[in-house]
């Protein structure tokens, strides 16, 4: 992205929305926290890099129109700006997945620097980028695939379902986090933790909430995401649910959880001019 100010390219910043658990809401929150930032007039280009390939389902590419895709940026077969897709979103575009990238975890075994292939797709495009944002959506596990979203990755967003076993294995991504700012990305950081599936009339959701923010205190975000049956039908639909239905609860949670994400970044941005 090119500073008005300076005539300089300024490097997306990259977030990596990562869980090793599935069904955390992890997909919905890559999809819908780049819309809601979109609408917030921020460039923004979503990696989807999971196999299932959810995310680029919920944007609404079908599967026949991912040739060029994560897979390929991973084992350099394609770049970045080839395998972007525009959405009908203004300023969002994806790099959608397909079921090859399924195998990806196998092939990246063998090869040099498998952990660096995504930061280095990022590199060789920052140069001409135009986005102010890349936010990476992982696969529910720790494997080579997420490592190469956490190399790749300034920050890590966390979503952390209002479920009973929400902490459980929550230690075993943060010790992963800090082993790879140790040894492989010094500057990888958490950026927050969100919680979804947020019931309220359900005693249990507020006590997980209270537990998440004493464990982690300001890092978890003051915005939580409603289960809301809007939020679930939207992706059969191709669509986000702020595009599905702006009005909904779950649509003002994502656009004002973007709001708070994109303050924090502010503030971490001029804490840095700062020091």
């Amino acid at each position: 992205m090119l500073d008005g100010q300076t005539n300089q390219v300024v490097a997306p910043r990259i977030l990596a929305i990562v869980n090793q658990k599935g069904g955390v809401g992890k997909t919905t929150t890559a999809v819908n926290l780049a819309t809601a930032m979109a609408a917030c007039k921020k460039k923004v280009l979503v990696i989807d890099l999971d196999p299932q390939g959810n995310a680029s389902t919920g944007f609404g590419v079908p599967r026949k129109g991912r040739d060029a895709d994560s897979y390929a940026v991973l084992i350099g077969e394609a770049t970045i700006a080839e395998a972007a897709i525009e959405t009908p979103v203004p300023g969002l575009e994806v790099v959608p997945a397909s079921t090859d990238l399924s195998g990806a975890e196998i092939e990246l075994v063998d090869m040099d620097h498998r952990e660096f292939r995504l930061r280095e797709a990022v590199v060789r495009h920052a140069a001409t980028s135009p986005y102010d944002y890349i936010l990476i959506d992982c696969p529910p596990s720790l494997g080579l695939l997420t490592l190469n979203a956490l190399v790749a990755a300034d920050a890590v967003l966390v979503p952390l379902q209002c479920e009973f076993y929400a902490l459980e294995g929550l230690s075993q991504l943060v010790r992963t986090v800090e082993r790879v700012r140790k040894a492989l990305n010094p500057g990888l950081e958490i950026q927050g933790v969100v919680l979804t599936m947020y019931d309220r009339r359900n005693n249990l959701s507020d006590q997980v909430a209270a537990d998440v923010r004493e464990y982690f205190g300001d890092v978890v975000y003051r915005t939580m995401i409603p289960r809301n049956v809007r939020v679930s039908e939207a992706p059969s639909y191709g669509k986000p649910v702020i595009v599905y239905d702006m009005a909904c609860s779950g649509s003002r949670a994502y656009i004002s959880l973007a709001r708070e994400v994109l303050a924090r970044e502010s503030s971490l941005a001029a804490n840095a001019v700062a020091a």
